[in-house]
């Protein structure tokens, strides 16, 4: 386990102990499982990953400083891998990480760990597109955001690939 500290939503660096497999990811969103979230067959709704991902990736454009309200970007494609089911009570820890720095967009990757379970029950990939103020044009990371985003990697021990 590796030690990090606290953060609004999710946790980069957090003061709680992070389970090895998820040391490479440098944001970890912390997830309590709602009853409400389940199915029919009493496991986690599909849907719901999706939702938290969503979560996890907004905490890792947090942490690299690029989610203030002046970038505009729009998820491009997503896609979840269900490995084990997930149900009431539990708490997911999804660790996001960049796999792939594009021009205008970044490939990100999740690992959705269950402390109930203490495995890795679900991963998934987005790919997010950076798009210009206005939202009709794909707009360039800037050399600075690049620089942020590798350096957060690489403090993690990750590089992704660019």
């Amino acid at each position: 386990m590796t030690n990090m500290s606290e953060k609004p939503d999710f946790m980069s660096e957090v003061a709680i102990d992070r389970p090895e497999v998820l040391a490479h990811y440098p944001v970890i969103h912390y997830q309590p499982i709602h009853w409400g979230e389940m199915d029919a067959f009493n496991h986690l709704n599909n849907v719901v990953y999706y939702r938290y991902s969503e979560s996890a990736r907004i905490g890792y454009l947090h942490a690299l400083d690029m989610f203030d309200g002046s970038m505009v970007t729009v998820l491009a494609q997503s896609s979840c891998q269900y490995l084990h089911p997930v149900t009431y009570p539990d708490t997911l820890l999804l660790g996001v990480r960049c796999k792939r720095l594009g021009n205008t967009s970044i490939a990100m990757e999740y690992s959705y760990y269950s402390t109930a379970q203490n495995k890795i029950v679900a991963t998934a990939d987005a790919v997010v597109v950076r798009l210009d103020s206005d939202g009709k044009g794909k707009l360039p990371w800037t050399a600075e955001e690049r620089a942020r985003l590798l350096a957060l990697e690489a403090k993690f021990g990750h590089t992704p690939e660019y």
